[in-house]
């Protein structure tokens, strides 16, 4: 029988405390990755909900999506090993997460509400797929994922929840 599997993933929490380093788990998922249609690895879904305060209970990875970033703005190469970005879309009561402290100090000046990251952040590290090979993480990615957000956004998809909880 498979067991969960962890891999070292980068908190960073929505209250304001530094970011710091999780086992995130994974299970055996019985279904194809969509990322590596001819990969021969089982696929493993991430269980980033473990860490995410106020989601939805019950609704397992539909509570959650996730955003990847394969290259900062100007690389003309990818990253060897890609990132992935886990973040909460459906909360326990139907109201919006709570910015993210972490990520709005990052921001600083660039900061925008419209846009902002919500709950808390989870970011692991893939090589080939972010559901077949998923690889751990170290505090040592911080710089990087800090460029990105100092410029990033949250997703599109997680702005237009967030303004349909509000109307």
């Amino acid at each position: 029988m498979d067991q969960l599997v962890s891999f070292e993933a980068l908190l960073f929490p929505s209250d304001g405390r530094n970011p710091h380093m999780v086992a995130l788990m994974t299970s055996p998922m019985s279904v194809p990755d969509p990322h590596a249609p001819y990969s021969t690895l089982p696929s493993r879904m991430p269980h980033p909900e473990v860490y995410m305060d106020y989601i939805a209970e019950g609704l397992g990875p539909r509570a959650w999506h996730y955003h990847l970033v394969e290259a900062l703005d100007g690389m003309n190469k990818k990253f060897v090993h890609p990132y992935v970005i886990y973040y909460p879309t459906v909360s326990r009561d139907g109201m919006p997460f709570p910015i993210n402290k972490c990520i709005r100090e990052i921001q600083g000046r660039s900061f925008r509400e419209a846009t902002a990251w919500r709950g808390n952040i989870i970011v692991a590290k893939y090589r080939e797929s972010p559901f077949s090979s998923m690889v751990n993480g170290s505090i040592a990615d911080f710089p990087i994922l800090r460029n990105y957000f100092m410029t990033h956004g949250a997703p599109q998809l997680y702005a237009d929840i967030d303004r349909k909880m509000l109307l």
